[in-house]
């Protein structure tokens, strides 16, 4: 797969999530995926985005960033949103913030195999005192 398709198929992915199209993702999800170096498999994967889309209603993934070298996709996402309760352990009890993820990607057999994810928790925390919800530094 070359890298305009493999940029094709990753934005299909994302359009798959923004749908909440859960019932697609294995169109998209190897059945082996890894998330984070811990093997969750397809079912596991929609387990998690399940909880996230509970936990964030307006959760929307926005492609800032893509490159592609396949079978690699690297990935900034930003995100805007409105968590209920608690996110990344922090008590954002529906404060609205912004924070960005950077994610990288390794497919396989057209399907995602591998995902590393490391979220912006720091922006999120800023938002969080200045809104006066934080709590201690």
């Amino acid at each position: 797969m070359n890298s305009d398709a493999l940029a094709n198929l990753y934005r299909d992915y994302i359009a798959c999530l923004n749908r909440r199209d859960l019932d697609d993702l294995g169109t998209y999800v190897h059945d082996d995926v890894r998330h984070n170096g811990q093997r969750l498999g397809v079912e596991g994967y929609r387990l998690m985005l399940q909880k996230d889309f509970t936990d964030i209603p307006d959760l929307r993934f926005n492609i800032e960033l893509l490159v592609c070298q396949p079978p690699l996709v690297a990935s900034r996402l930003l995100f805007d949103c409105t968590p209920k309760a608690n996110f990344l352990g922090l008590a954002v009890d529906g404060v609205k913030v912004s924070f960005s993820e950077n994610v990288f990607y390794e497919f396989q057999d057209a399907k995602i195999i591998t995902v590393w994810s490391v979220i912006d928790k720091t922006a999120i925390e800023a938002q969080l005192r200045q809104a006066g919800a934080a709590g201690p530094p």
